[in-house]
């Protein structure tokens, strides 16, 4: 069993940042791939970022240049670094380890 605990979400203006971080525990080795999805209201799930241990990276398009994504494979943690943030960006958004396990989501809102 895997936990994915997930945190950093919130209220944001147009413009501003934020930072999420999701943990993994559990019965884990080696994790290969962890990343961030994203489901907006109304809206299918849609693949945000996701990077391998080694460090490969891959983003959504129309997510490049604004989003960055990071982890500590010490740690098991993933990190989503949110810049210039639109009110589009507003949705909860999910991790994802291997394809396999997902976190309970966290919110974020941005609006003025």
């Amino acid at each position: 069993q895997v936990q994915l605990v997930e945190s950093g979400g919130g209220l944001v203006q147009p413009g501003g940042s934020l930072r999420l971080s999701c943990a993994a525990s559990g019965s884990i080795s080696n994790i290969f791939v962890m990343g961030w999805h994203r489901q907006a209201p109304g809206k299918e799930r849609e693949l945000v970022a996701i990077i391998t241990s080694g460090g490969v990276i891959s983003y959504a398009d129309s997510l490049k240049g604004r989003f960055t994504i990071s982890r500590d494979n010490a740690k098991n943690t993933v990190y989503l670094q949110m810049n210039s943030l639109e009110p589009e960006d507003t949705a909860v958004y999910y991790c994802n380890v291997d394809g396999n396990y997902w976190g309970q989501g966290t919110q974020v809102t941005v609006s003025s």
